[in-house]
């Protein structure tokens, strides 16, 4: 199996399981429970670890859905080839665009959260002028080629480590002695408690487990990547899951009466004055703002390839999207029309914008877990015994459980993102002439 043609060099493969597992943590960033909190706390009605607890499942069928799908074909492209290679290239240009709704929102996301939390701290500047101020900084720096290594996303989630066994140590210290064991189950279960909310919110929090895909596009760059990435999807979900759930929980022991936030987007904020007062809030603000930009500069450059790379397979138009710039060798018109893209931060809510990456998100998650059972179990006739468990009951549950969450979200949700599938028939439409030639594709020699 290859990927690059005769006489061209391929990706280094210098990539062993703890560098995947770290890019993994770099890219999902360990403070995003702390992302929607306040907005998910809200529909959850009190109850944002359970709904981790329901997304972190649905995410680990998904997951070794991935890991399975990695085997086969240990190439980048993620959903979108897994997806083009099982159910063909029209399926896959519909997944992969789907999916773009989900790239092109996660910078945006993390503007968002830079304005807020930036807002807070130092409120004589509107938020939308750090908002416009960031997305000038990290767009400038991707068109000049700036990357993120190894070594910075170690310091990156060294950082958000330290704040975080910081906030752990504040909260025992604050609610050692008071906490009833009533309150420490309040939580999870109390008389507020609803499976629609609970599974509304948990189609929320699916932004927060977004990266662990992102590994998978790593496959050309890994040693062993049919070990390797594998595994570090199965660790890096897992591992974050449960560290969501664990912060979730210890938050709102720190701040239980949750319908008294002030405003559910910056809610993180008050749970930080209530656990160690405004050191800890200052603390909070700067190792998430520094997370959020980071994040953003990985989600801003790896959403301009995949527009280049669509623009160069002629699936968007090739005089915007397939430029390179003669200095810098970057794609600079994507990167730009991401940067305007994301200027949408500046007047929508994080809600709106969690939505959509999530609407996106679930539904590539649903394409893989049925890659798994079209390629392993009805392609290659492996559905007997342990086959039957790990080829189509997992997966199957892991569609099921998809579903569940897509079908969770909400009216508005549903009207911007199949606005956006239908665009996307639109251009499957032109780009095939009226569906009578195959839509391209970049892994023909698969």
């Amino acid at each position: 199996m290859t990927t690059t043609a005769p006489g061209e060099r391929g990706l280094n493969r210098v990539l062993g399981l703890p560098s995947l597992f770290l890019f993994g943590l770099a890219y999902m960033v360990p403070l995003a429970a702390f992302t929607t909190y306040g907005i998910a706390t809200d529909v959850t009605r009190g109850h944002l670890p359970t709904a981790f607890i329901v997304t972190l499942v649905a995410m680990t069928f998904t997951a070794l859905a991935y890991a399975n799908m990695v085997r086969a074909y240990p190439v980048a492209g993620s959903a979108y080839t897994y997806t083009q290679q099982t159910f063909g290239p029209a399926t896959g240009f519909l997944t992969g665009w789907a999916l773009l709704l989900d790239y092109l929102f996660l910078p945006t996301i993390s503007y968002i959260v830079i304005g807020l939390y930036l807002g807070i701290a130092i409120p004589t500047v509107p938020a939308w002028i750090w908002v416009v101020l960031a997305i000038a900084l990290v767009t400038g720096l991707n068109i000049l080629g700036i990357k993120l290594v190894t070594g910075m996303n170690m310091i990156l989630v060294g950082a958000q480590g330290a704040f975080i066994a910081t906030f752990l140590v504040m909260s025992y210290l604050t609610v050692s002695g008071r906490s009833t064991a009533a309150d420490l189950v309040a939580p999870f279960y109390n008389a507020d408690f609803s499976l629609t909310a609970v599974t509304a919110g948990a189609a929320i929090l699916c932004l927060s487990f977004l990266g662990f895909d992102a590994i998978s596009t790593l496959s050309e760059e890994a040693r062993e990547p049919q070990k390797t990435i594998p595994r570090a999807i199965v660790l890096c979900t897992v591992f974050c899951g449960l560290l969501f759930v664990f912060m979730s929980w210890v938050g709102h022991l720190v701040h239980p009466d949750w319908r008294s936030f002030s405003d559910p987007d910056s809610a993180s904020v008050e749970v930080m004055v209530s656990a160690g007062g405004d050191f800890l809030a200052a603390f909070f603000t700067a190792a998430y703002v520094a997370a959020c930009f980071a994040s953003a500069m990985a989600a801003q450059s790896a959403v301009s390839r995949i527009l280049f790379s669509m623009g160069r397979d002629g699936t968007l138009p090739k005089r915007v999207f397939a430029r390179v710039h003669p200095k810098f060798r970057t794609p600079h018109l994507a990167t730009l029309v991401v940067g305007v893209v994301s200027l949408l931060a500046c007047v929508m809510s994080l809600d709106q914008a969690a939505a959509l990456v999530s609407f996106g998100a679930l539904i590539a998650f649903t394409f893989v877990n049925l890659c798994v059972i079209k390629h392993y179990a009805i392609g290659r006739g492996r559905h007997r015994g342990a086959d039957f468990l790990r080829y189509v009951l997992t997966p199957g549950i892991g569609v099921a459980l998809t579903v569940w969450l897509w079908t969770s979200l909400s009216h508005l949700t549903f009207i911007i993102g199949l606005s956006w599938v239908a665009v996307g028939l639109v251009q499957l439409f032109r780009i095939t002439r009226g569906f009578n030639e195959p839509a391209p594709t970049t892994t023909s020699d698969l």
